[in-house]
């Protein structure tokens, strides 16, 4: 019996992405090598058709295969970011691929498998169902991580986040499975109506955010995340900060405001995390010196921002965090692109003092790198600014002053080593010349394509927060 119709059209992205990810890995062999930009172009072809086939779930909402995965404006929200998300980073990582030598199909089929499998996390109305997808998306990024298979340091990185991620998947599955023998349903929202265990099904639910926090690197999960973004390719560390993240966040947020149980459990562990994440971020990053693990733990900051404003319980706290993903998503992208252009072959050029002098020597890239500083410290006329405001505003409506505060103390710690780089680049001398290698084509497009939406959503961000406060009203 085939599935009706309705319920293809609410699946069309995952469709999408998963046929393309299947044309590229078969038409890579018959590709020469000298026109490998087809290969690229088709997967860009197949990111590019699975944000137009957002529009068409978009256009049937409703639960599809029997309430397993369900469209809404919040799934689609989400499925809008992960998909440009996977947009850009295809389109910022050809000349990288092309100048470490790697094989491109591959790379691209699992950028647009992982993308599909966010996709599912986002969707899903039913915890097996979230854990189909959480693990199409890990194990596309365990591969991806490594994916400098000559390159000791990225395989390390690998096999920690292989290891540590297997290890935190094997938490959230046995919650799952404590939950459905608390409850006798997988299914978000009859969780609340069935009898059962209640401690069990707290214990389930505990296990579960446990799982998801490592995801979203919060502490104290969050241990992994330097080692990993440093090994990583940098193009895969620019995917690794903004998709994954975005879905697992969006899985925690289905879960905390679908399950009435969740909301009540989590709340104080969710405080807690938030403060420990803000500070554990912040504090190790002020002491790094390398550009991606200071990026790195930027991340895990940035996390605990984000708990601040799932903390508020509210529709106001939801749309903030939702403003919040996007405005992350561009700074990330743009700050990993750039550093993957300044990198250079073999990605030589990664510590703090190499950018020296970069400001006079190549005005440019400096200017956008620190455009997505200053956002990622929250000055105004950004989109890190509005979304930390916005969280800020949820906070203090659902009267957490004290985490407002703690937020505050860590922007203000934060404008340490943030403003440290830009210093670097325009008040020191280079260390060595910089070679004057312009800004290919296609990185160029991610760096004004993100830079222009970090300047509009720190100008006019009316249009994106009204879609956020819609999205923001999740069924029960």
């Amino acid at each position: 019996m085939f599935a009706p119709i309705e319920d293809l059209y609410r699946l069309a992205p995952e469709l999408v992405l998963c046929t393309f990810g299947i044309l590229v890995m078969l038409a890579e062999p018959f590709v020469p090598r000298k026109r490998s930009g087809l290969v690229a172009f088709l997967a860009l072809l197949g990111a590019g058709a699975a944000l137009a086939a957002t529009r068409l779930s978009w256009a049937h909402p409703g639960t599809a295969f029997y309430g397993l995965v369900r469209v809404d404006d919040f799934s689609i929200f989400l499925h809008f970011v992960v998909g440009a998300v996977a947009v850009l980073v295809i389109l910022g990582s050809r000349d990288y691929l092309e100048r470490e030598g790697l094989h491109r199909g591959e790379f691209y089929a699992l950028v647009l498998f992982a993308t599909a499998g966010m996709g599912v996390m986002v969707s899903a109305q039913e915890l097996v169902t979230a854990f189909i997808g959480l693990e199409i998306s890990s194990i596309s990024s365990y591969i991806l991580a490594s994916f400098r298979r000559n390159v000791p340091k990225s395989n390390e990185s690998a096999m920690k986040y292989f290891l540590l991620g297997s290890f935190a998947t094997s938490f959230f599955l046995y919650g799952v499975a404590l939950v459905y023998g608390a409850t006798g349903t997988t299914l978000l929202s009859r969780m609340d109506s069935a009898s059962g265990n209640p401690t069990l099904l707290r214990l389930g639910l505990g296990m579960i955010f446990i799982g998801l926090a490592f995801k979203v690197a919060s502490a104290p999960f969050q241990l992994w995340t330097p080692d990993v973004y440093e090994g990583a390719p940098t193009p895969v560390t620019a995917l690794l900060s903004s998709g994954p993240k975005a879905a697992a966040f969006a899985l925690l947020l289905r879960i905390f405001d679908t399950v009435f149980a969740a909301s009540q459990l989590w709340v104080w562990a969710i405080w807690v995390s938030a403060a420990l994440t803000m500070f554990a971020g912040n504090l190790a990053a002020l002491v790094q010196s390398n550009v991606k693990r200071m990026l790195a733990y930027s991340s895990i900051a940035h996390a605990g921002y984000i708990l601040v404003a799932f903390a508020a319980r509210n529709e106001i706290g939801t749309a903030a965090v939702l403003f919040y993903l996007v405005a992350y998503a561009l700074m990330k992208l743009g700050a990993f692109t750039m550093v993957t252009h300044l990198g250079g072959e073999g990605e030589r050029r990664l510590e703090i003092n190499d950018y020296a002098g970069l400001g006079s020597q190549q005005p440019a890239a400096a200017a956008f790198l620190t455009l997505y500083l200053f956002s990622l410290l929250g000055l105004p006329v950004t989109a890190g600014f509005l979304g930390k405001f916005y969280i800020f505003n949820a906070a203090l409506k659902s009267h957490l002053v004290w985490l407002a505060v703690l937020l505050a103390i860590n922007t203000v710690i934060s404008a340490y080593y943030y403003l440290r780089v830009i210093v670097v680049m325009y008040m020191r001398e280079p260390q060595k010349e910089w070679a004057a290698t312009p800004i290919p084509r296609a990185v160029g497009l991610v760096l004004v394509l993100t830079a222009a939406g970090t300047l509009y959503l720190g100008l006019f961000p009316n249009y994106l927060m009204e879609f956020a406060t819609q999205s923001a009203v999740l069924p029960r």
